[in-house]
């Protein structure tokens, strides 16, 4: 499958952007999708993901929320009170149910927390 992000950019604390990350080539259903972020100098990190169930990394637990529409074959990921920290080239992924291991990237998309 293939995967396109999209919806960063340049936000002040506090905003609330929307990411969507577009599937193609397969068939969306198949799959649990997951968002992840690379901060500058970090390793990359779990931010959720929606398969069976939905899981939230700690640190955006109550702030973001993930959300898929199948007839659309998208995943959003609904970012409020955005912190500084927050700061982060932003990829979502891709898995068969069957595996733990996402084996479809999409590109990233850069949003930037300015305080």
């Amino acid at each position: 499958v293939q995967l396109q992000a999209s919806g960063g950019g340049l936000v002040q604390a506090g905003g609330s952007p929307r990411l969507s990350c577009a599937a193609s080539g397969r068939t969306f259903s198949d799959y649990a999708m997951g968002w992840f972020r690379q901060a500058p100098g970090k390793e990359r990190e779990f931010v959720a993901s929606s398969g069976r169930s939905i899981y939230y990394a700690d640190s955006v637990k109550g702030r973001f929320t993930i959300s898929r529409d199948n007839a659309k074959n998208t995943v959003y990921l609904q970012m409020n009170n955005l912190k500084p920290e927050d700061t982060a080239v932003y990829y979502c992924a891709a898995r068969y149910y069957s595996t733990n291991v996402y084996n479809s990237w999409g590109q990233g998309t850069l949003v930037t927390v300015s305080s």
